[in-house]
């Protein structure tokens, strides 16, 4: 039978389906309940304490994956915010998401939500992790105006800890960085335990990131000057170890929720990691560079300007990428429907 929170009746959930370098977005813009809270980081609390059900239901199987990614829409209080959205996937709550950030920037202009200006339209973003300034490409067509490419400045990113240890069964005692970039990662370069962000498979990767996350989250003590709600792991990134300033792009694999592997370059591990190449000396302000996923999908990335996070030197990472549509979908759940919650395989 459907679990409770919907067996009071029938209800339907409208989306938009969009992908950023291969990883899906599932914009939800009718029939999630309303959440409680002033803040947004309360309403995150609210819909992990009392509507979790919903997640399960749109990121699970059989009306999502392992690799489903969500968004929220809700009521903004930051006043200069023209949205506000809360992050979903398979095992939780994120506080930041880039490549998520680049579909509701192009969909808040194609949709109407922010009036269409050309060449550029701007979108302010509220995400749990800040405000996320969006500046969308648009431009005049046969079919009207259509929203492009799109870059973001996100909030401060800084190195939190460099060339830390950590205790791993598999590997024994490995070297990470952990940056900020809206959400904390581990760094690594991949060779570091003998894999290849190129030529490893993917299972492998995702096996060794949620190893590795694992570790680090029980030795790490994270702390983050804005809420303590931000100051969790949220995955491990591998990279193919060129951090110095090159034309070529840089390959990068983020690991996430357990087991889960981003298509894209993670809009918010290239500002962690440009966080880090900056804190390094290995890149300087204004140098663009370029990211790449495991798709083939690519960010560019800039470190534009210097400021403070709390006591941590950090930057005002850029970030650019372009979303595309893949389709609309309609859900709905019967009541004697035995998989209302959803499942993931083992």
């Amino acid at each position: 039978m459907a679990s409770m929170p919907f067996a009071a009746g029938a209800f339907e959930i409208s989306t938009i389906e969009m992908h950023t370098g291969g990883e899906p977005l599932r914009i939800i813009t009718s029939g999630y309940p309303k959440l409680e809270g002033r803040r947004l980081l309360d309403k995150r609390r609210d819909a992990r304490a009392n509507h979790d059900a919903f997640r399960r239901l749109l990121m699970h199987e059989p009306r999502g994956h392992a690799e489903m990614y969500g968004a929220v829409l809700v009521e903004p209080d930051d006043p200069e915010a023209d949205l506000a959205v809360l992050f979903l996937h398979s095992e939780g709550y994120s506080t930041m998401c880039g490549h998520a950030i680049i579909a509701l920037g192009r969909w808040a202009v194609d949709s109407g939500l922010v009036d269409a200006r050309e060449p550029v339209t701007e979108v302010a973003i509220q995400a749990p992790c800040g405000l996320v300034r969006a500046r969308v490409q648009v431009e005049s067509g046969p079919g009207g105006q259509r929203a492009g490419a799109v870059s973001f400045r996100s909030v401060p990113s800084f190195a939190f800890a460099r060339e830390i240890v950590v205790d791993t069964r598999e590997w024994g005692p490995l070297q990470v960085d952990v940056a900020y970039g809206g959400a904390f990662y581990a760094i690594l370069p991949a060779d570091a335990i003998g894999l290849d962000v190129r030529d490893t498979p993917v299972r492998q990767l995702a096996e060794a990131g949620a190893a590795i996350t694992e570790a680090a989250t029980a030795q790490l003590r994270l702390s983050h000057p804005d809420d303590p709600d931000l100051a969790f792991l949220y995955g491990t990134l591998f990279t193919d170890g060129a951090d110095s300033f090159a034309e070529t792009p840089t390959r990068n694999v983020c690991v996430f929720a357990g087991r889960q592997v981003d298509r894209s370059p993670t809009g918010s591990g290239v500002a962690a990691r440009l966080a880090l190449q900056w804190t390094r000396g290995q890149i300087a302000l204004g140098q663009a560079r370029r990211f790449e996923s495991l798709t083939g999908g690519q960010f560019t990335g800039t470190a534009v300007e210097e400021t403070r996070a709390g006591p941590y030197r950090a930057i005002v990472a850029e970030i650019s990428g372009q979303a595309h549509y893949y389709g609309r979908s309609h859900f709905t759940l019967e009541p004697d429907d035995p998989l209302g919650d959803g499942f993931l395989p083992g």
